[in-house]
């Protein structure tokens, strides 16, 4: 843009950029933006002159980011960030948080354990802030740090890059997760009980897990009878008295809990797991992200292990 381009723009454009670019719908944009979907129709036309690039194409069932898109959406998120810290620095006693929007990247095991009472943590301690939860793993999380897709990262192993700020919130185990068996069932399971069950395992792979690693050790199997790469699908996937999942520790209570199933231990011993949250350096000068930051570790804190 030149200078006569920049005089003209108005920044509540760049909001709309971000809301449509986040929602992936002009309807949600507008909904969220508090506008009508006329303005914001008009908003996306006047962007697509300022930076000459159509920037969202319909399709999908909403709008679909161009690649010039991609390649803004970092510098206007950001560019959003850094006016709305000078607004805040203005009155620390009258902090809103309303038109924010954070982005954690964290795999669906942990979402199922703390989205719930993080979401709850905020409504308090900042009021009108939306969380904006990603899928990841410990592959991806520091390229989604890196590519500011995310403002905050949870990840099992750890980062491979040393430029991430990061801190350890939890390190677990595993358990395993049943339908409860009439009378009670059993408190305990050894080894034998454990191996003559029908398995569902949930790995990234889809082919092999934690628990075939430590059995093979021994020369032992298991009979696998599904296999999934989601925590989430387990409550529809773990059916019959005889079929059991393992997982870690706080997937499997948060599954028990509002499937009505069993945790018990797990037989075998499994090497424990950390999870470790991450931060690129600059987004600690965010109030919105450091509220979340700690909020995430103090849910962590009175999570049950």
């Amino acid at each position: 843009m030149n200078e006569i381009h920049i005089l003209d723009v108005d920044l509540n454009l760049l909001k709309v950029f971000e809301a449509i670019y986040e929602e992936g719908s002009a309807s949600r944009a507008a909904l969220r933006l508090g506008l009508t979907q006329s303005a914001v129709s008009a908003a996306v036309s006047r962007l697509r002159t300022v930076y000459q690039d159509r920037l969202f194409e319909r399709g999908g069932g909403g709008m679909v980011p161009t690649a010039r898109a991609h390649e803004l959406s970092a510098t206007v998120r950001e560019a959003l960030n850094l006016c709305r810290k000078t607004l805040l620095a203005t009155d620390e006693g009258s902090r809103s948080f309303s038109d924010r929007t954070i982005s954690i990247g964290l795999s669906d095991d942990l979402e199922i354990a703390i989205g719930r009472a993080l979401a709850d943590r905020l409504r308090v301690d900042a009021p009108g802030l939306r969380l904006l939860l990603r899928q990841t793993n410990s592959y991806q999380a520091t390229d989604m740090l890196a590519g500011r897709t995310v403002d905050l990262v949870l990840a099992a192993g750890g980062f491979t890059s040393r430029s991430i700020g990061r801190q350890t919130v939890m390190t677990g185990g595993y358990s395993c997760v049943a339908q409860k068996r009439p009378g009670g069932g059993a408190a305990e399971l050894d080894l034998e009980a454990f191996l003559q069950r029908d398995h569902l395992l949930i790995s990234s792979g889809g082919y092999v897990g934690i628990v075939d690693d430590a059995l093979f050790a021994f020369g032992l199997r298991r009979r696998v009878e599904v296999s999934t790469t989601h925590f989430a699908a387990v409550p529809f996937l773990l059916s019959g008295e005889n079929a059991i999942a393992t997982m870690p520790t706080h997937a499997a209570r948060a599954v028990a809990q509002l499937a009505g199933l069993e945790v018990l231990s797990c037989p075998l011993e499994l090497p424990a797991y950390g999870i470790e949250l991450g931060w690129r350096p600059d987004v600690l000068r965010d109030p919105a992200v450091l509220v979340v930051r700690d909020a995430i570790v103090s849910v962590f804190e009175e999570l049950p292990l």
